[in-house]
C-alpha cells in the first residue's frame, strides 16, 4: 500500500512538471527559428525580462524576418554601442500585457508597447486575411507560454515606419 501511494505521488510530481509550458525564451529556443532575436534580446539585457516578465506578447519575428532587413542591419544593431537603438526596436515587439488573438477586434486599433524612449503604438489590424501588426503579418498566432503569448510575425517591425 504505500510503494502504491508513493509510486502514485511520484508519477503525479512527474507529470506536474511536464505539463508546465515553458517561458518566452526557452519556447522561442525550443522552436528553433528564433535565434536571431534571442541573440538581439541578449545583447540588448532584454532575455531575462522576457523569461521573467508576466503577462507579456510578443511579436516574433523569425530568423528569416530578420534575413530580410538590408545586408549588414543585425550585425550593426548587435554593436554595443548600438544598444539603445536595439532595446527601442525590440520594446517595439513587446506589449505589458497577454494580447490573445481572440481579444483582437476587427479592423484597426493600436496598441501601446513596452516603454522605452517613451510611448509607442502599433497599429494592428484584424480582417478577413488574417491579422497585420503595422507592416508585418502575424504567420502563427497564440503560442502560450508560462509568462505570456508569443505571435510570429514575417517581418521586424522598426519605430517610425
Amino acid at each position: 500500500m504505500h510503494k502504491t501511494i508513493l509510486a502514485a505521488t511520484a508519477a503525479l510530481c512527474l507529470t506536474a512538471a511536464t505539463a508546465t509550458a515553458a517561458n518566452i525564451v526557452e519556447t522561442a529556443q525550443g522552436a528553433g527559428t528564433f535565434n536571431t532575436l534571442l541573440a538581439a534580446a541578449q545583447a540588448a539585457g532584454l532575455a531575462d525580462a522576457l523569461a521573467t516578465g508576466k503577462n507579456l506578447t510578443v511579436f516574433a519575428p523569425t530568423d528569416e524576418a530578420f534575413a530580410k532587413l538590408p545586408a549588414g542591419t543585425v550585425d550593426n544593431l548587435l554593436k554595443p554601442e548600438n544598444k539603445d537603438q536595439l532595446v527601442a526596436i525590440l520594446s517595439y515587439h513587446v506589449l505589458p500585457r497577454k494580447l490573445a488573438s481572440s481579444q483582437m477586434m476587427a479592423g484597426p486599433f493600436h496598441v501601446r508597447t513596452l516603454k522605452s524612449s517613451g510611448d509607442r503604438l502599433l497599429a494592428v489590424t484584424k480582417g478577413a486575411n488574417g491579422v497585420t501588426i503595422d507592416s508585418a503579418n502575424v504567420v502563427k498566432a497564440d503560442i502560450m507560454t508560462d509568462n505570456g503569448i508569443i505571435h510570429v510575425i514575417d517581418s521586424v517591425m522598426l519605430p517610425g515606419d
